[in-house]
């Protein structure tokens, strides 16, 4: 059994929270004693940690601050192996490893494209911390981990950072077993009793998503019954129900919130449409592939190509092009339901914990883990 501590500004909704209490619960079921420390608090994404992984909440007003409080906790539990997440949290555990003589066991890593990232949060420590990065990732003994080829390549192509400094791990989105799980009953009104067709995205209402384009795109498809569901919450709420009045879609769109259970959402749903501007390795085309539903996605920067075989699996089409990703959805309302479903169960299969756990622990303890 080996000690394994990973480290989290907090368990809020985000994707890369998610993945991280999935790789915990994961790693904890594997035999690993899994420590999962949050330097600020909790989140929602407590909820799906396995009960025997430790929680431990530093309290620090913001992440920038943990770093004396991080040192001490590495100086007073001796771990196997240590894992931060996410570019801001990566410096901090950074300067507490080298602080506490624990740097040859930290390795960090990179969820998202960070050329595009960089410049999404103005906050000056953000910014500050998006520039340490690449350097301090040239000097750390252990590669960078990444959750798909483009987000290395990005980091490899727009900073100083290495090829040598990099690897890659996939995410941990499904469960080992989900080819024989039935999916829970959806929630929503035009899911439970469908009158008409339903296209669903799921994700954070904010630029990168994408979001505007996809009802721009919605706006344009022939058949004027269908109907748009975004599951999530964000700062762009408002924006986009302005959006849908201009359009005159707002009877036929809807923003429920955040769900508990996306899965049965979009496996009721007759089209899933990842409109993002850029991602890492975006989850939520992984957990729509694996319910059989179809799916249409933007070619973005980083992650769906290599997902979906380079279109091979669904359609891809170009970023902030609404005509184009109309058409691609409009294409897959007319094919059969099930047309190549089972290609896309098989595609998502690769995404399974148990494959990410081994490499994770290929990646974290090396020779140990055997």
């Amino acid at each position: 059994m080996k000690r394994l501590l990973i480290i989290l500004q907090d368990l809020g909704g985000g994707g890369a929270e998610k993945m991280m209490a999935r790789l915990a619960s994961a790693l904890t079921d594997a035999g690993n004693d899994v420590t999962l420390l949050m330097l600020t608090g909790a989140g929602v994404n407590s909820a799906r940690l396995d009960p025997r992984v430790k929680q431990v909440e530093l309290h620090s007003v913001r992440s920038s601050r943990a770093v004396p409080a991080l040192a001490r906790f590495l100086r007073r539990n001796r771990f196997d192996a240590l894992l931060a997440a996410l570019t801001h949290v990566n410096v901090v555990a950074i300067a507490a490893a080298a602080l506490s003589g624990t740097l040859a066991r930290l390795h960090v890593s990179e969820r998202n494209a960070f050329s595009h990232d960089k410049h999404v949060n103005p906050a000056l420590t953000v910014r500050a911390a998006y520039l340490m990065a690449p350097l301090l990732y040239r000097l750390i003994p252990n590669p960078v981990i990444c959750v798909s080829r483009g987000v290395a390549q990005d980091l490899v192509d727009t900073t100083i950072t290495r090829r040598q400094d990099v690897t890659v791990a996939d995410n941990p989105v499904l469960d080992n077993d989900f080819r024989d799980r039935a999916p829970g009953h959806p929630s929503h009104r035009w899911l439970l009793e469908k009158s008409a067709p339903v296209i669903v995205a799921v994700g954070r209402l904010a630029r990168q998503k994408g979001f505007d384009v996809l009802l721009d795109a919605f706006a344009r498809l022939p058949d004027p019954n269908t109907r748009l569901i975004i599951f999530g919450e964000g700062v762009l709420r408002a924006e986009l129900l302005e959006q849908a009045r201009a359009l005159g879609v707002i009877d036929r769109f809807d923003l429920p919130g955040y769900t508990r259970d996306p899965l049965a959402e979009v496996a009721a749903a007759d089209c899933f449409v990842l409109s993002s501007r850029f991602e890492g390795s975006p989850n939520a085309l992984v957990e729509a592939m694996s319910t059989g539903t179809p799916v249409v996605s933007t070619r973005c920067p980083y992650g769906p190509q290599e997902i979906l075989d380079n279109g091979a699996i669904a359609p891809l089409v170009a970023v902030d092009d609404p005509a184009a990703l109309a058409q691609a959805i409009a294409a897959e309302l007319t094919l059969p339901r099930d047309s190549n479903r089972q290609a896309r169960i098989d595609a998502a299969g690769r995404f399974v914990s148990a494959c990410a756990v081994k490499t994770y622990l290929d990646a974290l303890l090396g020779s140990q883990s055997s």
